[in-house]
């Protein structure tokens, strides 16, 4: 038995951090949509019960590190599967670019093995075995547009956002979430308006929505890499409705209604950047 699942990145329209807690981790509150850049997992059911992974792009961990291979090995143990699978990940979203590349793969490996074993169980029970795994793991395994909060695993779905064009770009260095929340200072943060986002999304008022864009993340990864800055500049220097950087960097995307803009951009940032990506948001979760 082999299934195929799609596993789309995600970008957030605002990021806030509200404080330290007691567990080491930070208490976020951020509104979180999904794009129409996604890998593809590759499930075979394999009789002998082994577990093994491939991927196509040598940068990721084709091992037991990996967080597809981390869920494979969390639904077989918990429920005590006989059969084994081999996942092979068609990798298209940037690796360390704040668009939950490998947890959205853990996901769609929740999703797809959900079946392919008969496990029968629903998105609620998915999402919190994916909480185990990685704080963005439950918003991937549901897809579309939430409020996110706590860690990231507390979620609150909402309407998907009007639809538009998303331009990612992704300079090309990696960057280190933990070093990023390492060099935030809380008290001196800029914090997006989650409450003003979410009703302009509700309202599906896309120049309001390119407005109330914000990630409190922004100026510790700027300062870090100003490069990542630099970008951003170059990006809204070509006329996008709203810019802003995904999760801790260093991915910058640009919302734009139309496609011959989008384009623009493109063509525009395509000699600068390598990883240049034109889709379109997504927003509505999976079934």
């Amino acid at each position: 038995m082999h299934r195929i699942v799609k596993a789309p990145a995600k970008i957030n329209l605002t990021l806030d951090v509200l404080r330290k807690r007691n567990d080491g981790y930070h208490e976020v509150e951020m509104v979180m949509t999904t794009v129409d850049l996604a890998d593809r997992i590759h499930l075979t059911v394999l009789s002998e019960g082994t577990m093994t992974i491939d991927v196509d792009k040598g940068f990721v961990p084709s091992n037991e590190q990996n967080l597809a291979y981390k869920a494979a090995k969390l639904l077989k143990t918990r429920f005590n599967v006989q059969e084994g699978v081999h996942i092979y990940i068609e990798k298209n979203i940037p690796v360390s670019a704040g668009l939950a590349g490998g947890s959205t793969d853990a996901a769609a490996t929740l999703r797809g093995l959900n079946d392919l074993w008969n496990l029968g169980l629903s998105l609620d029970e998915l999402a919190e075995l994916g909480a185990e795994i990685g704080s963005d793991v439950p918003f991937c395994v549901y897809g579309g547009t939430a409020i996110a909060r706590g860690r990231g695993e507390k979620l609150e779905h909402i309407p998907a956002p009007p639809p538009c064009w998303v331009v990612l770009v992704k300079p090309p260095m990696g960057v280190s979430t933990k070093d990023i929340y390492g060099k935030l200072k809380v008290d001196s943060l800029k914090h997006p308006d989650t409450a003003s986002m979410v009703e302009a999304i509700k309202e599906k008022d896309f120049n309001r929505i390119c407005k109330e864009l914000g990630n409190a993340m922004e100026e510790a990864t700027f300062s870090l890499n100003p490069e990542v800055l630099n970008l951003k500049k170059r990006v809204k220097g070509f006329g996008a409705n709203g810019v802003l950087m995904s999760g801790s960097g260093p991915t910058i995307y640009a919302l734009v209604q139309n496609q011959s803009r989008a384009d623009r951009i493109y063509n525009g940032l395509k000699g600068f950047v390598d990883q240049v990506f034109v889709v379109r948001l997504l927003g509505s979760r999976h079934e």
